[in-house]
């Protein structure tokens, strides 16, 4: 089975390295010179500088050259999705989502986008707790692998599937892709945190009641419990949550030292998803009546409502509540 990985940033190029050990393995890039360090140097001097590339990934800056692949990831910024999927004939191929985010203009998540664009195409979603550099590196990571048909999942798993890349299998799209969009978000308040001093207290804090708040969001969007606190789910909050590796991350302890997001989002070359999707989210969560206080502070953060301080003490004077719903009633 030859694959196709459309886009060549970080997370893309390592899962190249990933497809490449199985098997042939297309790589797009959008930008040019990307492609063509991949060819002569096996390098991407631009998103994963450092990390030597097999000579089984055929890099191409074409998207031409994807037709004659058996499957295709999808590894472009969620909110590009569309119009990617767009200049592709995806037919029946199957596409393997590996982006995350919720579409900003429609509040479509990535299955209903892929769904929208290509009818036709068998839809999984690849996610879970995985740093590119890691990944490429051979270092252990396991994921998270949805897909509706039992029978396209197993044979796109085999496929994908190495010693230290372990993916497993379920039926809940919605759930695996709902707790990577989410995490984002809140990965920008544990950098605000981080930013602030504030302690690994204040981190846990946040990560346990974010997971709470990503819960009740994929429930109410039809994902299962396991799935939420699943390698997809609880798994990429935590590592997102615990590392400046994570762009998210970073981004919110940038902002917890006092700079904007304006101007954080001008400097960056790679692209802090989290940011563009706290707005939607929050109209998302609003619009099915559920309550998101972490995720509602992080877009007030990022809109200049409140700064670092105010944003804290914000969340820290909401009134005091059961931590479980069910000891309440």
């Amino acid at each position: 089975m030859k694959l196709g990985v459309v886009g060549a940033g970080a997370w893309g190029t390592a899962l190249a390295q990933i497809c490449a050990a199985g098997g042939p393995t297309r790589l797009w890039a959008r930008e040019e010179q990307v492609a063509a360090d991949i060819s002569s140097l096996r390098e991407n001097r631009t998103f994963l500088p450092g990390i030597a590339l097999s000579d089984a990934i055929a890099p191409t800056s074409r998207m031409a050259d994807l037709d004659d692949c058996d499957a295709l990831l999808l590894v472009c910024p969620a909110q590009h999705l569309r119009a990617t999927l767009s200049s592709l004939d995806a037919g029946q191929r199957p596409l393997i989502l590996c982006c995350k985010g919720i579409e900003a203009d429609t509040e479509m998540l990535m299955t209903e986008v892929a769904a929208d664009v290509s009818p036709a195409a068998p839809i999984a979603v690849l996610s879970g707790p995985t740093f590119a550099a890691e990944v490429a590196s051979g270092l252990p990571t396991a994921i998270t692998f949805a897909c509706a048909d039992t029978d396209t999942a197993a044979a796109l798993v085999k496929r994908i599937a190495q010693p230290r890349f372990r993916p497993y299998m379920t039926d809940d799209l919605i759930g695996a892709e709902v707790g990577g969009a989410v995490k984002n978000v809140l990965a920008i308040a544990c950098g605000v945190a981080t930013g602030l001093d504030l302690g690994q207290n204040a981190r846990a804090a946040l990560i346990s009641r974010g997971f709470a708040e990503m819960t009740r969001f994929g429930l109410a969007k039809g994902a299962r419990a396991e799935t939420m606190g699943g390698l997809s789910g609880l798994g990429d909050l935590v590592l997102t949550c615990s590392s400046e590796a994570s762009r998210n991350m970073s981004f919110g302890k940038a902002l917890g030292e006092g700079r904007s997001a304006a101007a954080l989002m001008a400097d960056r070359v790679t692209v802090a998803e989290g940011v563009h999707t706290a707005p939607v989210l929050a109209r998302a969560a609003r619009s099915i009546g559920v309550e998101m206080p972490i995720a509602d502070t992080v877009l007030a953060l990022i809109e200049g409502q409140l700064d670092a301080h105010s944003a804290i003490s914000a969340l820290l004077s909401r009134p005091l509540r059961t931590e479980l719903p069910m000891l309440a009633e």
